[in-house]
């Protein structure tokens, strides 16, 4: 008997590291990585209507300027070497360039357009059937389009892109969905309590808290917890009339 063939939906995670390591103070959480491919898994099953156990982060690249370590003091180093601990449980591929001095200031110089170009080349080599890019930089814009020219899926995963300038909504106009964890903080704060969790969480684990906030389906959401929480002062109301 020959067993059915079950496609494999493989997604491809890109993290611009000068953005991502902005988003934990933002949430005022660390975020942890391995819950966040976890949840970047459910969030595509979910919205594309796939099996959760078929969608899988095949590959996940890190693009950051880095300072040599002779030019940081030992307790910088030691810290940045046990964050890239945790990345390389996960298996992250680094992409790193040495900052450069320019005009006295220390400037990443490349970065992006290495991100850009890694990015894309490896989408059309290793055949993604989603690109998830981890960015707020309005630049990306024209390599989601070029993505989508591949008939691939561009996902935008951000922080607060509205206040890092109206130029960002372009990049996300460009992608296929955005999830905005400001949002999801908002609407499902259990969820960014797991993402920020300490304790790498099982995939069932997070699939059971698995209420997703999507950009299009956000005010639908608000709306109901708005409504519930007058409902819920309504009962309190009454039940001070009639003690």
């Amino acid at each position: 008997m020959v067993m059915p063939t079950i496609k494999l939906n493989s997604i491809g995670l890109f993290i611009d590291g000068g953005y991502y390591e902005k988003i934990g103070p933002g949430i005022k959480k660390h975020l942890n990585l391995h819950n966040l491919i976890n949840y970047v898994q459910l969030a595509i099953a979910q919205r594309f209507g796939l099996d959760k156990y078929n969608c899988k982060v095949t590959e996940v690249h890190y693009f950051r300027g880095r300072f040599p370590a002779l030019s940081t003091d030992i307790s910088t180093n030691n810290k940045k070497r046990a964050y890239e601990d945790e990345q390389i449980e996960e298996d992250v591929v680094f992409h790193y360039k040495h900052m450069r001095k320019i005009g006295g200031i220390n400037q990443e110089k490349g970065i992006d357009v290495w991100f850009a170009l890694e990015t894309y080349e490896l989408t059309l080599y290793r055949d993604f059937d989603f690109v998830v890019l981890v960015t707020g930089d309005s630049d990306h814009e024209m390599l989601a389009r070029k993505i989508k020219s591949l008939k691939k899926q561009v996902v935008l995963l951000t922080w607060n892109v509205a206040q890092t300038g109206s130029t960002s909504w372009l990049l996300k106009e460009e992608c296929t969905f955005h999830i905005d964890l400001e949002l999801l903080a908002r609407t499902n704060p259990k969820m960014v309590d797991i993402l920020a969790s300490d304790k790498k969480m099982k995939f069932d684990e997070m699939a059971e808290n698995n209420d997703l906030a999507f950009m299009d389906q956000v005010p639908d959401i608000l709306k109901q917890k708005k409504l519930e929480e007058e409902v819920a002062e309504e009962e309190k109301t009454w039940v001070k009339k009639t003690v």
